[in-house]
């Protein structure tokens, strides 16, 4: 599975417009399109889960600066998530010391 990050989106792209554009390049997996918390508008970034890596390449070549909807979008393989630690530790990172 890859996972393939999305930035630069313009605010006004559809769901089906997101449906109809991976599939040509393979099998989708999952769409996530990030949402402001707040105001619950999209935030401009998304991310597509391909299960084919050679697909999830081509797709990365082919979308990299396409414009949808006059805005040029930005792709990558995702980075994996940082692992959290507990506060205890994080604070342990940060030079604190307690007393």
């Amino acid at each position: 599975m890859i996972n393939i990050f999305i930035r630069n989106l313009d605010p006004t792209t559809t769901e089906e417009q997101w449906k109809d554009l991976f599939p040509a390049f393979g099998s989708v997996e999952t769409v996530t399109v990030v949402k402001d918390r707040n105001t619950n508008g999209l935030r401009g970034l998304a991310f597509v889960e391909m299960t084919n890596a050679t697909e999830a390449k081509s797709a990365i070549e082919s979308l990299n600066r396409f414009a949808l909807n006059d805005r040029a979008m930005k792709l990558r393989k995702a980075r994996p998530k940082p692992e959290h630690h507990s506060a205890r530790d994080s604070s342990r990172e940060h030079g604190r010391h307690r007393i």
